[in-house]
């Protein structure tokens, strides 16, 4: 629990409920898109349903309610900070992960052209880029042991992230201290896409 943050709880999918509810929750100074789904499915296989969810999700629903909330800071003529929380997978080809590689590389460059439009508003707009982080849905796709030590052993560090690891990787991106980056992406991989 943090004080003055209040977390909303809505289908993103559903623009007008996601428009009433995020546009009457500011003003805002800062933004955390977080919400993310990772539907594994081979390529050939992939479905008609996992992909409209996922670009849904992933990408149409960090957009839109990116785009309510920069109007509201552009009205109120205040800086802010954007983070985007996209994967390692934007960067890294993997297996059965056709979908969630192509969402969050194309979240990437939806934070760069924000960053560069936004920027002259003095909203700065960043990605942080964790590997596999151990929150309910990594534990789900990565509770195979035999999946899970093929990727650690391409982890310099050895193991996956924590949820502290992102988080504080995030509030480095929304601080001042961060002032001078925007439409860059924090790797917080371990060092999974040096190896």
């Amino acid at each position: 629990q943090c004080p003055g943050i209040e977390p909303l709880c809505l289908d993103l999918a559903d623009w007008d409920a996601t428009e009433a509810a995020v546009g009457a929750a500011g003003p805002f100074e800062l933004l955390v898109n977080n919400a993310a789904v990772a539907m594994l499915q081979p390529f050939l296989e992939v479905t008609r349903a996992a992909l409209e969810r996922s670009l849904d999700v992933n990408l149409q629903a960090v957009l839109h309610v990116s785009q309510i909330v920069a109007r509201q800071m552009i009205a109120q003529g205040v800086p802010g900070a954007i983070v985007n929380v996209s994967s390692q997978a934007s960067q890294r080809a993997l297996r059965d992960h056709a979908v969630y590689c192509s969402t969050k590389s194309a979240l990437d460059m939806l934070s760069k052209v924000m960053a560069m439009e936004l920027g002259s508003h003095k909203i700065r707009v960043n990605t942080v880029n964790p590997t596999v982080v151990m929150t309910d849905m990594g534990r789900i796709n990565w509770s195979d042991p035999q999946k899970s030590a093929a990727m650690i052993n391409r982890i310099p560090l050895g193991k996956f992230a924590e949820v502290d690891d992102v988080v504080n990787s995030i509030l480095f991106l929304l601080s001042d201290k961060s002032a001078m980056t925007t439409g860059s992406s924090l790797m917080v991989d371990g060092g999974f896409l040096v190896s």
